[in-house]
């Protein structure tokens, strides 16, 4: 079982209008639900692919009854610890015309440190027949402590492989507990580097810099079209962007590779491997409307398309 951690869940609404007007009553050609929540997008796109996963974090409200709802039509297992305030609720506009993408984020979960305790006595718990654990995402303001730092190390403590996906300032900190591999996008990679990144020669020499500190892994995703980076223990390889026919939304093409990340380490498979299911993953996200959201016909279509470049 992969076992995902998610300490800021949330669910996404997706809609399309024609076009953006400011002032102007606007009206939706299409809306869809989906999730968000780097490591409860990962579960959500294992379950599409029938990888048996466990989701787990802090949940809600209404809208945190949803994201379990939305998990469970995947078959995922969920065990969320019940908090304080709602799940969020992160509204995607896209516009058909201009062919815009923005993002609205509300930032209404109120996790409080008893919440915490209770995170990882379960996680603890879980531990015990996870084969993998997949964490990340945005510390609550009301935590004083850094609980990834904890994720991290109770699972690399039992020898449990750690994806990590966060962003922020706690970074740093949580590579001291030494995850097995990290996906960060080029300005992730910037903050950790503390300077800018931007070519692929500059987002390899900032993720050596990681490798050689932390012996973490490094898959660096530029963004877009654009070319992405594995930086691994025995090699490094440029993967160029999947071929796709039509791009209908971005959102949630990185936690596409995150899953794939996680399934090599969850199912004893080479990180060669799991890049390749993560990257045909995210071409199958970017096809549907709706963060995070593929088919697996679209996964196993790309699978064999995906090229790993061997670089320097």
């Amino acid at each position: 079982m992969i076992l995902s951690v998610t300490i800021n869940t949330a669910i996404d609404w997706t809609l399309v209008i024609p076009h953006f007007a400011s002032n102007e009553t606007m009206y939706v050609d299409q809306n869809v639900w989906g999730m968000s929540g780097k490591p409860s997008d990962a579960s959500w796109i294992l379950g599409e692919l029938g990888v048996s996963t466990t989701a787990m974090g802090f949940a809600a409200g209404l809208r945190g009854k949803k994201m379990e709802e939305l998990l469970h039509m995947k078959g995922v297992q969920t065990d969320f610890v019940q908090v304080e305030g709602e799940t969020r609720l992160n509204v995607h506009v896209i516009d058909r015309v201009n062919r815009g993408q923005s993002t609205i984020v509300t930032d209404t979960l109120v996790v409080k440190p008893a919440h915490a305790v209770e995170l990882i006595k379960r996680y603890t718990t879980a531990l015990g027949k996870a084969k993998a654990a997949i964490v990340g995402g945005r510390i609550s303001r009301e935590l004083e402590k850094n609980i990834l730092v904890d994720l991290v190390r109770l699972a690399r403590e039992r020898d449990i492989p750690v994806a990590l996906d966060t962003s922020g300032k706690y970074i740093q900190a949580i590579l001291e507990a030494h995850p097995t591999v990290i996906k960060l996008n080029c300005v992730e990679l910037s903050t950790l580097a503390g300077k800018q990144v931007i070519t692929i020669e500059d987002a390899y020499t900032a993720a050596h810099e990681v490798l050689d500190k932390y012996g973490t892994e490094v898959i660096v995703t530029m963004g877009g079209a654009n070319d992405s980076l594995a930086v691994l223990k025995e090699h490094s390889y440029v993967i160029p962007a999947p071929e796709v026919k039509e791009v209908v939304s971005t959102f949630g093409a990185g936690d596409g590779v995150l899953a794939g990340l996680g399934y090599a380490l969850g199912e004893g498979k080479s990180m060669e491997e799991g890049l390749r299911l993560g990257f045909a993953a995210a071409g199958a996200v970017i096809m549907t409307l709706g963060p995070a959201n593929c088919h697996k016909a679209d996964v196993d279509k790309l699978l064999p398309t995906i090229q790993l470049i061997p670089f320097k």
